[in-house]
């Protein structure tokens, strides 16, 4: 997604990722009922907001923007696309994000040190930002939702990750994903079962034209 002072776009994306982002969906068995061209056919998208509105999105956070973001998205796919859907809660297989034995190796981050988010093929590096960071960046990886079980809250952190990444080569010498986040992080992935909110799509068109 693209930030615009006054709205947000994409550029050539296929309209699931779009109703992925509505409702802060993470992976795919999360949605029920997804139209399979919602899936490859891909489209230009952009929103504007209001002068008011954009005014006042200089002064939050990210985080504040993208819960104000989101219910646009949501008008978005109801306006051109006819989309409607609800939610529902299943049980489903999860990973809990916990301290390991050996105790967390990251550090807080200095006070008022500015929020960053590098991630480039086997590498991550973070400077202030919660450890939900990782809840929403690896769940592709894992193959599961990812519930944050540390108990670590809000607390912002300063932290590089380096691990075996599929596109880098056999020789490379960086651990498994798994390995990396107990070694290098004080943090372990746990398989389990755990309730979930599921996305049902009840109805979708193809967007109308402009």
């Amino acid at each position: 997604m693209r930030r615009l002072p006054d709205g947000f776009g994409w550029n050539n994306i296929p309209l699931s990722s779009l109703v992925h982002g509505s409702y802060g969906i993470v992976m795919d068995s999360q949605v029920i009922g997804m139209p399979d061209w919602a899936r490859w056919e891909n489209y230009d998208i952009v929103a504007k907001a209001d002068a008011d509105t954009a005014e006042r999105w200089e002064k939050l956070s990210g985080k504040e923007r993208w819960g104000e973001e989101q219910p646009m998205m949501r008008l978005i796919l109801a306006d051109r696309c006819r989309f409607k859907a609800h939610q529902e809660t299943k049980e489903l297989p999860v990973c809990d994000l916990v301290i390991a034995k050996g105790g967390l190796k990251i550090k807080e981050a200095p006070p008022n040190e500015k929020p960053m988010e590098i991630m480039s093929g086997g590498q991550m590096t973070v400077h202030a930002m919660a450890i939900d960071t990782i809840v929403h960046a690896f769940p592709g990886s894992v193959g599961r939702i990812i519930v944050d079980k540390t108990g670590l809250g809000d607390k912002k952190f300063d932290f590089d990750l380096k691990w075996t990444d599929d596109r880098r080569s056999s020789d490379d010498e960086a651990p498994s994903l798994l390995t990396a986040f107990e070694e290098q992080l004080g943090l372990k992935l746990v398989p389990a079962r755990g309730r979930g909110e599921v996305l049902i799509i009840d109805h979708m068109e193809r967007p109308s034209p402009n």
